[in-house]
């Protein structure tokens, strides 16, 4: 994983490698996963445009899916003064295995945050 701030940037990437250990056939898998990210956040609004797509590879069959978008985001105050992070994001893959996956993903995501 690596994270960098840059005044209103954020930006990195999670990085991920899944293997089975003692499947065999079609039980055992090796996945890879990427996550770039990157945030523009707009002072001190809340509001941010975001795209942090999901990349996935199964080094076995070789399949692909790479998914290319983004959205918005909004940190907001619920309940007094508990912050929340929602956003909404659209990406079309733009690789995928042929005749499976979606073309398309939508990601709402609500974050409850617990600062100190």
């Amino acid at each position: 994983m690596g994270l960098r701030i840059d005044g209103p940037w954020v930006y990195g990437a999670l990085i991920n490698n899944l293997w089975s250990l003692g499947g065999n056939g079609s039980n055992a898998y090796n996945n890879f996963l990427l996550q770039p990210f990157v945030n523009y956040n707009f002072g001190k609004t809340g509001t941010y445009l975001t795209s942090s797509p999901i990349l996935t590879a199964n080094w076995k069959t070789g399949d692909w899916i790479v998914p290319l978008g983004g959205g918005i985001g909004q940190i907001f105050h619920m309940f007094g003064k508990l912050p929340v992070n929602a956003s909404l994001q659209s990406y079309y893959n733009i690789a995928h295995p042929e005749g499976l996956g979606p073309e398309w993903q939508i990601r709402f995501q609500v974050q409850f945050l617990f600062p100190k």
